[in-house]
């Protein structure tokens, strides 16, 4: 099965990402969201197909001195807690 995401925009309200460090943080994301859709599935609900128009989470505790790696995959997990199974 083929799965398909496509992130039109990301909105960290108060987080300041240097521009050098942005494909870092892309690109953990991206790999943690694959991980866990390999592994774990998407909703059922969603299986068919559909589009998620937005998904809101709780606030996430970062610490001050950024691993923009680390970053990305909890957003890759806040993230699926919105479309996974």
């Amino acid at each position: 099965m083929n799965i398909n995401v496509n992130i039109e925009r990301l909105i960290l309200d108060g987080v300041s990402i240097p521009q050098a460090q942005r494909p870092v943080l892309q690109a953990a994301v991206e790999a943690e969201l694959g991980r866990l859709l390999a592994a774990n599935g998407l909703a059922p609900s969603l299986m068919g197909g559909g589009a998620v128009p937005s998904i809101s989470v709780s606030s996430m505790q970062l610490p001050s001195h950024s691993n923009y790696t680390v970053m990305g995959q909890q957003i890759a997990q806040a993230v699926y807690r919105g479309i996974g199974s």
